[in-house]
């Protein structure tokens, strides 16, 4: 019987990981006349790895996963706050509701026969589950309706488009279909009512259409069988054998729940200008997250502690967000709940989501907008060209990456408050020149375990890890110890100005926008 951490178990090992200078605040030390210099000497990327190692631990005891709501979260939670707690700042648990939407076992899709085979779940292995697919289990006989294999050059499958194509269809087996011309929600219909059982439908094959989709829906409440998305080479492969039998179970849940932000802040330094910066706590429920967010929590976190050693100028807060992955909701929940005046407040927000991606790119949030035309708030472009100047410093490549919505800044700039950070990378694939650039391999994605069950602690690269949160610890330092570096990106207590409403209105939240078109 495995048994599960508890509090005091985690909060002893927090106490153990902490460094002995951290532990011995608030006797502050003197930072001297650089102190980026001296807290990017304090922050190793060992002790980093320290605090990702824990998290690992705390999935790999609780199902695999440390999503919001769950065990898995909360004890990260606790890991977090206990070390900050001990650290001397004033830390504040925020509890906010959502809507939990996922599952409650894990889903299956096995081939009985021929040849027994489990597939595995997660956008880049086999298969994934319509997002709002009904539940319900089924085993049977695989019917292929309508392929084109090989595929054409362009999209041009109408396999489950019409009625038609189900002619001959026996019922109770499970629909194989191919995506093409017509929505998911067209052929899942189209199953349903010639007899299907279950319905798998399968990218379609052309570049672009091969790898299980980010979100793949129906949008039709009508459809009442269970219905999944698999990869082009699962697909083919099931429809390989006329007769193959196959199984599936999906057994979703949507309901209210509890989860928590960690806020932390210094208790000293001046208030009406507050440097901030933040990381997503949760990882989503088919894996442990340890780069998508260990790796940006455990970067701050060991920033926030060395911090502790050293007598702040400004006010510095870090936030570690819940439900991330569910929309930005913890972000976004403790942005709404600040009165315009403690929104005023916050001088700059830095972002620091997935920093050890293992085929990384050096990435910096486009803060002018000279690259993607979305510029941040005022401000923001100074961010940029300090993260610019800190990987020239070290002779390292860099580019820009889009302020498009999809992690937990959109809060902050919708505010107008002046955001920056960093990323390298999760489901797009490395170009070559990138690879040249940056090393790695080109054609895979920068994180082949992005939203998965193996994004583990095998799953960073210590490099990457260990640069940025050197690169944490250099605008950490320059605009909490510079009383002048923050006032010229934001004016004590001044109002904020927030984007225009269009700038941000064609933006996604945190997972791209969902595919309901076939």
């Amino acid at each position: 019987m495995r048994r599960r951490l508890s509090a005091g178990v985690l909060g002893a090992a927090a106490l153990a990981l902490v460094t002995p200078l951290a532990l011995s605040a608030p006797a502050y030390a003197d930072h001297g006349r650089d102190p980026a210099r001296k807290l990017v000497q304090d922050v190793k990327g060992r002790h980093v790895e320290r605090h990702l190692k824990v998290l690992d631990l705390i999935a790999k005891v609780n199902g695999g996963t440390r999503v919001s709501s769950t065990h898995g979260y909360n004890l990260s939670r606790d890991y977090v706050a206990t070390l900050l707690r001990a650290a001397g700042y004033k830390v504040t648990v925020q509890p906010f509701e959502f809507t939990f939407d996922g599952y409650r076992t894990k889903p299956v899709l096995e081939r009985v026969s021929p040849s027994p085979k489990t597939y595995k779940n997660g956008f880049f292995n086999d298969y994934v589950a319509m997002g709002d697919s009904p539940a319900g289990s089924a085993s049977g006989t695989l019917q292929a309706v309508d392929l084109v294999l090989p595929p054409t050059p362009a999209p041009s499958s109408t396999s489950g488009c019409e009625p038609a194509d189900f002619a001959g269809f026996t019922r109770g087996n499970v629909a194989l279909m191919q995506r093409g011309t017509c929505n998911f929600a067209i052929k899942a219909k189209n199953a349903q009512d010639a007899g299907a059982s279950a319905v798998i439908v399968f990218n379609e094959g052309q570049p672009g259409r091969t790898d299980v989709d980010l979100n793949p829906t129906l949008s039709d409440p009508s459809i009442t069988i269970p219905s999944f998305f698999t990869s082009f080479a699962t697909g083919s492969e099931l429809a390989a054998t006329p007769g193959t039998t196959v199984k599936l179970n999906w057994d979703p849940i949507v309901e209210q729940r509890t989860t928590y932000n960690v806020i932390a802040e210094s208790r000293g330094g001046r208030a009406d200008n507050v440097v901030m910066m933040g990381a997503h706590l949760d990882s989503v429920q088919e894996g442990p997250g340890i780069n998508d967010n260990g790796s940006g929590t455990a970067g701050v976190l060991e920033v926030a502690l060395q911090m502790a050693k050293y007598r702040p100028v400004n006010k510095v807060r870090f936030g570690f967000w819940g439900a991330e992955e569910f929309g930005l909701l913890g972000s976004k929940h403790y942005v709404t709940s600040l009165s315009q005046e403690e929104k005023n407040n916050i001088g700059l927000y830095l972002n620091y989501d997935m920093i050890g991606s293992p085929n990384f790119v050096y990435q910096v949030y486009d803060g002018d907008g000279d690259a993607f035309g979305v510029p941040g708030p005022e401000g923001s472009a100074q961010l940029e060209k300090d993260y610019q100047a800190f990987y020239g410093s070290r002779g390292l490549p860099y580019k820009p990456s889009e302020f498009d919505g999809r992690s937990d800044y959109k809060a902050f700039i919708d505010a107008g408050i002046a955001g920056g950070g960093l990323f390298t990378g999760a489901e797009k694939k490395k170009t070559e020149e990138e690879a040249k650039l940056f090393g790695g391999t080109a054609g895979i994605p920068y994180d082949p375990c992005y939203h998965g069950e193996c994004d583990t602690i095998k799953n960073i690269n210590g490099t990457a890890l260990d640069v940025n949160a050197d690169a944490i610890a250099t605008l950490a330092a320059k605009y909490t110890y510079d009383k002048a570096a923050l006032d010229a990106i934001h004016k004590p207590g001044a109002p904020h100005t927030p984007p225009a409403a269009a700038r941000m209105a064609a933006k996604v939240a945190h997972d791209d926008v969902p595919s309901a078109a076939s």
